[in-house]
């Protein structure tokens, strides 16, 4: 009697219950490795870049260095020079090389972008998930203003700021940051929502958890991957937003480069077969496409759910 007793006593509960599903981990295609390596590379370059660029950004070549041995041409032209072993990428409009104006434009435009990403994330995640929690009059307030915002379009409300206090990096950061927390706002308002009618909300609140508890431990680790995933997405838009003003002749101010003024600088030289204004917009193209592929392969792993909430 007494065997069957320990037997009974050792024998593990709830012998029922299913063990627990394994976490699938995150699988890429083949596009999204090749994305993700260009996006690493071209945040090294952006890293790097000033310290490995032959020359400085606003260094204009002297003729000397284009003179060809045997040539009776004393003072040969320095702008819109094509490739050569003075210049890898050949030169700017001014005599300046292309190759060190690429990578010093990309610590610019990938830092500015990256600034202005992150407050307004952190200014549209903050709002947005205070009046998914908070609701009533703080909801309708703050989406009435968010939805005035949103109405706007983005390039004239920027022409409009910038025309009236000027462009320097913090006022673009500023303006960048809260035109795209707007949308970020929606987003998060949305997931926010979504998860305080949830069981385990409800099941915290009856045990008298607190606001701030829901809001850290329940709230905002359900929506971190789909914000995260909205994060690419979102710094597409805003480069996309920066380099427009820039080629607009409202963004970076020379002599600072970035690429989406040097797209415009140089469109002069497209007649004359220079890849001067090709290089920038190689560059803008191929981070932005990148970025987008990698953010397509996260939300096809779940379920393209993702997709569909990002607005």
């Amino acid at each position: 009697m007494s065997k069957t007793v320990n037997q009974t006593s050792t024998t593990p509960q709830f012998e029922e219950l299913p063990d627990a599903p394994p976490r699938r981990r995150m699988k890429f295609s083949w596009t999204g490795k090749f994305s993700i390596c260009v996006v690493v590379s071209w945040v090294i370059l952006a890293l790097i870049g000033p310290y490995i660029a032959p020359y400085h950004e606003a260094d204009i070549l002297d003729e000397a260095l284009f003179i060809v041995p045997g040539s009776d041409n004393r003072y040969p032209e320095t702008t819109f020079q094509n490739p050569s072993k003075v210049a890898f990428l050949g030169t700017d409009y001014m005599g300046r090389d292309i190759l060190s104006r690429t990578l010093f434009g990309a610590r610019t435009t990938i830092a500015i972008t990256l600034a202005a990403t992150l407050l307004a994330y952190i200014v549209g995640v903050t709002l947005g998930i205070a009046a998914a929690v908070g609701g009533g009059i703080l909801d309708m307030s703050l989406s009435r203003v968010n939805d005035a915002i949103v109405s706007m379009p983005h390039i004239m409300l920027g022409l409009v700021v910038i025309a009236a206090i000027g462009s320097t990096i913090p006022i673009l950061v500023v303006l960048t940051g809260f035109i795209y927390a707007a949308s970020v706002f929606r987003i998060a308002r949305a997931l926010g929502q979504e998860v305080m009618v949830s069981d385990f909300v409800e099941a915290s609140q009856v045990r008298g958890e607190g606001l701030w508890w829901i809001i850290t431990r329940e709230v905002l680790p359900n929506v971190a991957v789909p914000l995260a995933t909205d994060f690419g997405l979102r710094f597409v838009w805003v480069l996309l937003f920066i380099s427009s003003l820039s080629f607009l002749g409202l963004g970076i101010q020379p002599p600072m480069s970035d690429w989406g003024s040097m797209v415009r600088e140089n469109l002069a030289g497209l007649p004359y077969g220079s890849i001067a204004p090709l290089v920038p917009a190689f560059a803008i193209a191929t981070l932005t496409i990148s970025i987008n592929m990698i953010v397509d392969d996260i939300s096809a792993h779940s379920g393209s759910k993702l997709a569909k909430r990002m607005i």
